[in-house]
């Protein structure tokens, strides 16, 4: 009776083994978990543009913002910003000749992303693409090709592309809500002409009048919380504010004209005792402008709820 049991049981786990055997054997599905993931379907694709190379020319794209990040797919070819420009890039081929199609990608300023195709052409029938601003065309078939929302360390939470749009529509606006904070000096003026609040960003327009006949480059704008008994006598215990983003920042405005901008700020509030100075330096020149913000003008920021956005 034991010996039956005992061939019983070798029997019971040859079975096993047996089966265990059979599942290992079993044809593999080709995913990577075995079936439990889901396949990128074409409508999640972000189309890439295609273009051509040479090992002796040089191709540019020009892009609509700043061009943040490039990442190229192989070292047969090369990219990078072009001197003295933000927004275009300079791509060309590192082999002569190269077979494979290889690949790049660049994200923007505004939170836009591209993706490329590259080949290599003995004559490139592209040299200088413009990439055209496909969020703003009012296409709709076109938004796949960049309407991804991409964040940047700087805006945290928020999408570049909406503040890009707020700073647009505060600028086409044009409206002076703030009547009271300037300065004139030299021929300069300069006008706060609004604050306004969005989530955890605010933003200041702001105008620049040359009403004399020499152009007034701007060097820098610098803005800073300072204590109100030291403001004019000393720098010490500034807060030093950067500007995260600015729309049509002319840095020249030229005689007899005058321009506009919208800067983004990370919202702050100043206590009683402290005020901004907002400073606008003017390059190998002395016709420095600079005015004050109270606590009171923060408060009253307009909230961009009730502002038209397109």
């Amino acid at each position: 009776m034991k010996m039956k049991q005992i061939f019983l049981m070798f029997a019971l786990i040859a079975m096993a083994m047996s089966a265990m055997a059979q599942e290992q054997k079993q044809p593999s599905t080709g995913d990577l978990y075995d079936g439990l993931t889901r396949k990128i379907t074409f409508d999640r694709m972000i189309p890439p543009y295609g273009l051509e190379v040479n090992f002796n020319k040089t191709v540019h794209v020009i892009f609509p913002s700043f061009v943040r990040y490039i990442d190229l797919g192989s070292a047969d070819i090369i990219a990078g910003k072009a001197d003295g420009a933000e927004n275009i890039i300079r791509v060309k081929a590192a082999v002569a000749g190269f077979e494979k199609e290889t690949n790049f990608s660049v994200i923007t300023d505004e939170g836009s992303f591209y993706s490329f195709n590259v080949k290599y052409a003995d004559e490139p029938l592209k040299l200088n693409v413009e990439m055209k601003d496909f969020i703003h065309d009012g296409e709709a078939v076109n938004r796949p090709n960049n309407s991804l929302d991409i964040y940047l360390n700087e805006l945290g939470n928020e999408s570049p592309k909406v503040v890009r749009l707020i700073m647009k529509s505060i600028y086409e606006s044009n409206k002076r809500d703030i009547k009271h904070i300037g300065s004139k000096r030299f021929g300069i003026r300069c006008l706060l002409k609004g604050i306004y609040v969005y989530n955890d960003f605010m933003y200041f327009h702001i105008q620049t009048e040359n009403s004399s006949r020499i152009p007034f480059d701007t060097d820098f704008i610098r803005m800073k919380i300072v204590d109100k008994k030291t403001a004019k006598r000393t720098a010490v215990q500034e807060t030093v504010i950067f500007p995260l983003r600015s729309y049509n920042h002319a840095t020249c405005i030229l005689g007899k004209t005058k321009e506009r901008t919208v800067f983004t700020l990370g919202k702050f509030t100043i206590p009683d005792d402290k005020q901004l100075i907002v400073e606008i330096f003017e390059k190998n020149g002395g016709r420095h402008q600079s005015f004050t913000v109270e606590n009171s003008d923060i408060s009253r920021a307009r909230v961009i709820d009730d502002l038209k956005v397109k």
